[in-house]
């Protein structure tokens, strides 16, 4: 569930912009750009080194937060789009 407190959202979002920053200037610079594999990196790195010592439940639990972050993704960001297609084009049966 991303929705930490307010504080702790503001110490990790200024991390977060600098990241997002570089991230559009990788962009920028090469247009053959993979910023599907910048962020599988981003997020491998991250898992790699949290989990760095952990045993096999705390790798089950990272797992558990991707797959958490995706469906929350899906949820707030994709979902209303995949509705609004079904009313113009019809349900799919």
């Amino acid at each position: 569930m991303p929705y930490i407190k307010q504080e702790k959202r503001h110490v990790l979002d200024a991390h977060i912009k600098p990241l997002l920053n570089a991230l559009r200037e990788l962009e920028s610079d090469d247009p053959s750009n993979s910023m599907n594999g910048n962020i599988n990196y981003i997020f491998t790195r991250i898992l790699v080194h949290v989990y760095a010592n952990g045993n096999y439940d705390d790798r089950s639990d990272a797992i558990k937060a991707l797959e958490c972050a995706k469906l929350e993704f899906y949820r707030k960001h994709k979902a209303n789009y995949e509705d609004q297609k079904e009313f113009e084009n019809g349900v799919v049966e």
